[in-house]
């Protein structure tokens, strides 16, 4: 009964009845197809609820990759300033109009297809944006949150464009979330 209890608070505290159990994403550029992602909402519960919420208000549809290193990862989910269809010169600085949260850290490892919250140098400070590894960073381990893993899709992650900018910047047309499903 507690675990009820507390769920049903939870759930009234983060503004959603259910939790996700994963995401699908449809990529296009030069990377096209499905990425699925399991969410693990048991590890970062925060985390998990923020991006599903983002997801289900069709947020991150046409947010594109603004940040891709090569044997690194590939970043993607500003909300605020990484639309296609706008200027996207300013993607990564931004985020959604909802407050930061704060750090959820595990002992899960940021191997290959781990999905981890971008944030600043506060290690409070995720909000929407996020990265899907394309090998192990184990520097990042109890630095990131992870809030999933890829389970169908990786040969699209590793497709994405790689940026040729500075700090991995995508130059040109970088590859899009053209449309960002939850799925239970």
């Amino acid at each position: 009964m507690r675990e009820i209890v507390i769920g049903g608070l939870f759930a009234a505290l983060i503004g959603t009845t259910a939790m996700a159990s994963g995401l699908k994403i449809e990529v296009a550029g030069e990377a096209n197809g499905t990425i699925t992602i399991d969410l693990l909402e048991d590890v970062a519960p925060l985390h998990t609820a923020r991006i599903t919420e983002l997801a289900a208000a069709g947020a991150y549809d046409g947010v594109v990759f603004h940040r891709v290193i090569d044997g690194f990862m590939a970043q993607t989910g500003d909300v605020q300033f990484g639309k296609s269809d706008g200027d996207t010169a300013r993607a990564g600085m931004g985020g959604s109009d909802m407050p930061d949260v704060s750090a959820e850290f595990s002992e899960i490892p940021f191997d290959k297809g781990v999905v981890g919250m971008a944030r600043s140098q506060s290690p409070d400070s995720a909000n929407s944006q996020f990265f899907i590894m394309f090998d192990a960073g184990h520097f990042l381990n109890g630095q990131y949150t992870v809030v999933g893993r890829v389970t169908d899709g990786q040969d699209v992650v590793d497709a994405i464009k790689r940026g040729t900018g500075g700090n991995g910047t995508v130059v040109g047309d970088p590859d899009v979330m053209q449309k960002v499903t939850v799925i239970d």
